[in-house]
């Protein structure tokens, strides 16, 4: 068929999805034109040609998802315009990813794979895999269905998601500020978030009109986060215009202007009462809310369960096998707690509970206040830094491991988790970052930090992310939750068998209680969505199993009833990476070598599961030649 603006505009009609304005249109058409054209027009190899079309979908999706090009640092010459947008959240911007998405998958199904190597055809099955299953996503009657991310969720804005956090957080640590071109373009930023945030809103309702109303523990956690924001938005050293006050006040190079006035105008004008229409909104769901936890009596939510799971652990594992998988692994690593916990003299009760008695030892705690918040950030810096001499025994190509680790915006503390990473631009001139929750110091203790960092930076999150950046384009971009979290715990036990914990027992607690933390989420999640449990029965369950603190156990349960199966993706990829490694053993003997099986893992980038089965076999066929 021929594309033209009336194709589109029919063809959204036909599937009842929203009339979208010219422009919207528009977008679409040139989108789905430039994939339809490509492959028969573009000039050499198929190799070629596929790697051309792998770079055009990476710019179309940062179109449509321009703060991720500012992330990723790649905003900057005929892109430029890029790092003054924001992404369209409402349901119209939904209808032109489905169309790009769809075009796209056209594109791909037109390259002639017998051209390909080993690299282009990893990255061709990566994006297919990501597209459809954002597709599966999208086709729900509610939610948010990432591209080729874990930030799924049921609930457009809740406490752990939407742009009144996104935003805050993007313009303060990703948003570059070294002249006076970015800083206009932060200010377009501001200009732009009133219709993000009322593009949310309108999803919010729409979803409220077929009967998806959030629990009401959450609508509660979420006022009291809109409520913070809010009280924040217009002082000048609050999230929205501190940022830009200070950046453009820097020590050595301040860019004139009135751009604290300027800032003020954009948010008093219009983000905050963007602001105080979605926290109506949240008002009015609460009064309609129920504290029925998961998705099992929800409309449609089994159906959305089902999808959260399977974007979450690229397989199609049933609850039921989950749950039986969380609670196997939890009882072999209670039991190597157990033994170590006797070993410092913790011989009482039940392993949670001595768990949780080593952890409130003194010499393993923080002052609760903002003294220990400084030794917290500082003692997280040591385990970083101790461990970077010892990486060149797991891998045979280091990379640089930028990062820093930030405080959370205060806003996002209450629904936050304890801590998360990633790497930063791909240039490294915006370091990759391990952002802390510091609203409750107690959550944090030198029993837990250790894996922690492990986990969020080195060698877990940053790390790996760093070697993902050195592929195409478009595989910096998508993220497949088991292999991205798997590698996290891998990590973790990699970083044992590195020996950080040889004179830490203490630490080594820390790490099996991390791994029985991801164990019992199985049975957690599946527990809420599935089987329909309280939030009372999931955080009885939670800190029976782990010992962590009850605050730090009430995040985390409600961060489960938020991003429903994404918990999940943790043990199904760490117990997948670890087969895989004891399949390279068997087939190798003598001829394995870790650094071998790390560097294939890490150079084949960010994959669905089964493509890291083949990515695996690919390095086990090379070594035995």
């Amino acid at each position: 068929m021929r594309l033209t603006f009336v194709n589109i505009l029919l063809s959204i009609r036909a599937m009842n999805f929203p009339v979208l304005s010219r422009r919207d249109a528009l977008t679409a058409l040139l989108s789905t034109a430039a994939c339809a054209a490509f492959p028969s027009h573009a000039a050499g190899s198929e190799l070629q040609r596929a790697a051309a079309l792998l770079d055009s979908l990476a710019w179309q999706l940062l179109e449509l998802n321009p703060p991720q090009a500012t992330r990723l640092g790649v905003d900057t010459g005929v892109h430029a315009a890029l790092r003054g947008r924001l992404e369209d959240r409402s349901a119209r911007g939904v209808v032109v990813q489905q169309h790009v998405l769809n075009s796209a998958l056209r594109s791909l199904g037109r390259v002639q794979r017998d051209g390909l190597d080993p690299s282009t055809l990893t990255s061709v099955a990566v994006v297919e895999s990501a597209f459809r299953t954002a597709l599966e996503g999208m086709a729900l009657p509610y939610g948010v269905a990432t591209i080729g991310d874990w930030r799924n969720s049921p609930y457009v804005v809740i406490q752990n998601v939407g742009g009144y956090l996104d935003i805050p957080q993007m313009l303060d640590g990703d948003q570059p500020v070294r002249d006076r071109a970015d800083a206009e373009s932060y200010l377009s930023r501001l200009a732009a978030a009133p219709a993000l945030l009322d593009g949310e809103l309108a999803r919010m309702r729409s979803a409220r009109s077929v009967g998806l109303i959030p629990p009401d523990f959450l609508l509660e956690r979420t006022t009291s986060a809109l409520t913070r924001s809010l009280k924040d938005a217009a002082s000048t050293t609050g999230p929205l215009i501190g940022p830009l006050a200070r950046k453009t006040n820097a020590a050595g190079a301040p860019i004139p202007g009135n751009w604290t006035e300027r800032a003020t105008k954009l948010v008093t004008t219009g983000i905050i009462p963007a602001l105080e229409r979605q926290l109506a909104e949240i008002r009015a769901l609460h009064v309609l809310a129920k504290p029925d936890a998961g998705l099992l009596t929800r409309p449609h939510g089994p159906e959305w369960y089902a999808w959260g799971l399977h974007a979450s652990t690229t397989t199609r594992r049933t609850p039921d096998e989950l749950h039986a998988m969380g609670v196997s692994q939890l009882v072999e690593l209670q039991a190597r707690m157990d033994t170590i916990l006797k070993s410092l003299g913790l011989t009482q009760g039940s392993v949670a509970e001595r768990a949780m008695a080593l952890q409130s030892r003194p010499e393993f705690q923080f002052p609760n206040d903002d003294t220990g918040r400084a030794q917290i950030i500082a003692y997280m810096q040591g385990k970083i830094d101790a461990i970077r001499p010892k990486l060149p025994q797991a891998f045979r190509r280091l990379v640089r491991g930028n990062l820093e680790i930030r405080r959370l915006p205060l806003a996002e503390e209450p629904g936050a988790p304890a801590a998360y990473g990633g790497p930063g631009s791909i240039d490294g001139k915006i370091p990759g970052k391990v952002w802390v929750n510091l609203g409750d110091p107690s959550i944090h203790n030198k029993v837990t930090i250790p894996d922690l960092m492990f986990h969020e930076g080195i060698p877990g999150h940053v790390w790996q992310g760093e070697y993902a950046q050195q592929l195409p384009l478009i595989r910096s971009m998508l993220a497949f939750n088991a292999y991205s979290e798997g590698w996290a715990l891998y990590a973790e036990q990699l970083a044992d068998e590195l020996g950080m914990y040889d004179d830490d027992p203490a630490g080594r607690v820390g790490l099996l209680m991390g791994l029985s933390w991801r164990a019992v989420r199985l049975v957690v999640d599946t527990g809420i969505h599935a089987l329909g449990w309280t939030r009372e029965r999931a955080l009885t369950e939670f800190i029976a199993a782990t010992g962590l603190p009850r605050s730090n156990a009430e995040s985390e349960i409600d961060r489960y009833c938020s991003w429903p199966g994404q918990a999940c993706g943790y043990k199904v990829g760490q117990t997948e990476i670890l087969a895989q490694r004891s399949r390279a053993k068997a087939a190798l003997g003598a001829h394995f070598d870790l650094r071998d099986f790390n560097q294939a893992v890490v150079d084949g980038g960010n994959v669905p599961l089964d493509v890291l089965a083949q990515n695996v076999s690919r390095y086990i066929d090379g070594a035995k030649i």
